[in-house]
């Protein structure tokens, strides 16, 4: 790929910014693909990103930004216009300038991301009894979207209770066909784990639940990308369950975030690039 005057340009803006994944996984699709577009990496301090967005917005050839931590919530409210699910979870980790209009269009796919994630693998989550640890940021996009498939029973756990209710008192609204409700990190009895902490990140980090309750057939899955398995899938599969890394959230929301930014990545592409994390 070389970079010239008609290279679409899309940014990604993280603090710290060293850890992330998704400008060599778009690249090299991009590149594989045929397409004239380039992720660049920006390192932006939250006291300095309302100027930075201000001065980012009159480029003409960038066609939008991927956010992740901490700024999803931040630039929620610099947006004038939220997708449906932006607009629910009250975090945004895309967005592109409406030049026309003058204002940014907000939109958050890590619960799209991870849905097409599991069902890439084969996976569903119609009629299973699903555990989710965590109800932060990611964690709240990908609640909505695991309500969304219509699960028996949906079950929320956060280390801070209040964020819990929350989450759920938004779900029940949301989604009132579906039983949802809050309860603790035992994962015995359900069908499907998901981490949707960050814990794991490192192996000193602590179990996000006790391992005890994993029982062979269940499936753990991640929100958190590792290059190996994290200490919570390690433990998974010592004890016969299935395991789902989150490499396969990041592979499901770059597609469907490009798609927003009106760059045609192709699943297929980005799967050949990095392969199957398992």
């Amino acid at each position: 790929m070389q970079i010239d005057g008609n290279t679409h340009l899309v940014g990604l803006i993280a603090h710290p910014v060293s850890h992330v994944r998704t400008p060599q996984l778009f690249n090299a699709s991009a590149a594989n693909q045929g397409l004239n577009a380039v992720c660049v990496p920006f390192h932006v301090k939250p006291p300095q990103l309302k100027a930075w967005l201000n001065g980012v917005s009159t480029l003409q050839n960038l066609r939008g930004l991927i956010v992740t931590i901490p700024h999803k919530e931040a630039v929620a409210a610099a947006c004038h216009k939220l997708t449906d699910a932006a607009h629910l979870i009250g975090s945004v980790n895309a967005m592109r300038f409406d030049h026309a209009k003058g204002w940014w269009v907000g939109g958050n796919f890590d619960g799209d991301g991870f849905i097409a994630g599991l069902q890439d693998r084969g996976h569903s989550l119609v009629g299973k009894h699903v555990l989710q640890i965590g109800a932060g940021g990611a964690g709240k996009a990908m609640a909505h979207a695991i309500a969304a498939e219509r699960p028996a029973e949906f079950v929320v756990f956060n280390r801070s209770p209040d964020r819990a209710a929350e989450l759920v008192d938004t779900l029940t609204s949301a989604f009132p066909t579906t039983p949802i409700r809050m309860g603790d990190d035992n994962p015995e009895g359900f069908d499907v784990v998901v981490n949707a902490t960050s814990l794991g990140l490192r192996d000193t980090d602590a179990l996000p639940l006790s391992p005890d309750g994993l029982r062979p057939g269940m499936l753990v899955c991640e929100a958190v990308i590792r290059d190996d398995d994290t200490p919570l899938l390690k433990a998974a599969k010592e004890r016969g369950c299935g395991i789902h890394h989150g490499q396969w959230m990041l592979y499901g929301q770059i597609v469907q975030i490009a798609r927003f930014l009106d760059i045609p990545l192709a699943t297929e592409f980005v799967d050949h690039i990095l392969g199957p994390p398992d």
